[in-house]
């Protein structure tokens, strides 16, 4: 990392730090590892440290991992960033991933008027648009909350009875319930594992687990799967959002990052939706499984049903 040794995060919006580090021959065009420094000011850093930076670089379209500085300003929802690139040079309708322009993809986000549309320009179709507006919808109606360590199980299709029946749940005693709620931690590993919350809402059911991981489990998603759909998701406090996809008991794909953004490889489609559900893992989870809770108490509760789950090994489908 020629020149850029010591850097952090906050180090990306001093301008001051920046130019003296590019001053001293710091290299505009390598950050290490394959990754350039314009790239990660516009993700972390300020637009003076970015127009700085477009300034020495040779073309500041230059690609990492298949997309430009712009590319990541928009998707890292950081506007004045993206206009400092444009007033560099910056195409904002180059195609990228999955054939989006950062411009195209712009026209979804928060800022939809953020780039000039040119003559020509097809937008957002009108499925497209919908999508968006939906996307929008389901975050807001959500909010903000804390879910690390959270097990769910976004199901289409079918209510939270159906869900406890094909799980065998049996119900939890209320008084235990509420004196396990004010401290879950206190109560031994194992039993806590076995404690689920069920709640029906548009679309079909949403089993939780805000202590654990349970719901998410092959075992679980495979047995309310059966004729339907479902992603799961572990918001694994150490590495991260783990996702999981079970379609009719059968398993599609595992250790998937709902909420990551869009990646090389995602197709059109994949790219949109990442776009629109970018940190938002929850949300992203409960529209893969066209599910429409209107608040968040699904997730972090009190779910309509507390249950206990047979005490099986559900790391087996």
């Amino acid at each position: 990392m020629t020149g850029w040794t010591g850097v952090t995060w906050d180090s990306w919006r001093d301008a001051d730090e920046i130019r003296a580090r590019l001053d001293a021959g710091a290299d505009p065009e390598d950050w290490g590892f394959g990754q350039r420094p314009l790239h990660r000011a516009t993700k972390y850093g300020s637009p003076e440290v970015v127009a700085e930076l477009a300034r020495r670089v040779t073309d500041v379209d230059a690609l990492e991992d298949g997309t430009t500085a712009l590319w990541e300003a928009v998707v890292s929802d950081r506007p004045g960033n993206a206009r400092a690139l444009v007033a560099a040079g910056a195409d904002p309708w180059r195609p990228q991933l999955g054939g989006w322009s950062p411009g195209r993809l712009a026209l979804a986000g928060p800022v939809p008027d953020l780039f000039p549309v040119p003559d020509g320009e097809p937008g957002l179709t009108a499925a497209e648009q919908a999508a968006a507006r939906q996307a929008r919808q389901l975050v807001a109606d959500l909010g903000d909350f804390h879910y690390d360590n959270t097990g769910l199980a976004c199901i289409a299709g079918i209510d939270a009875a159906e869900a406890i029946r094909r799980l065998d749940g049996t119900p939890v005693d209320g008084e235990f319930m509420a004196d396990f709620l004010d401290d879950p931690y206190e109560h031994d590993l194992d039993d806590r594992l076995l404690l689920v919350g069920v709640t029906t809402v548009p679309g079909g059911c949403v089993v939780t687990q805000p202590w654990g991981y349970t719901p998410s489990t092959p075992g679980v998603m495979t047995r309310l799967t059966a004729g339907t759909v479902g992603y799961g998701i572990y918001a694994n406090p150490k590495s991260g959002n783990q996702g999981r996809i079970v379609r009719d008991g059968t398993e599609e794909g595992s250790g998937l990052h709902p909420g990551g953004g869009p990646l090389p490889g995602h197709t059109h489609e994949e790219v949109f939706t990442h776009y629109l559900y970018h940190r938002r893992a929850i949300a992203y989870a409960c529209a893969f499984a066209g599910l429409r809770p209107v608040d968040a108490r699904a997730v972090t509760g009190p779910a309509d049903f507390w249950i206990r789950v047979p005490d099986l090994d559900y790391w087996k489908r």
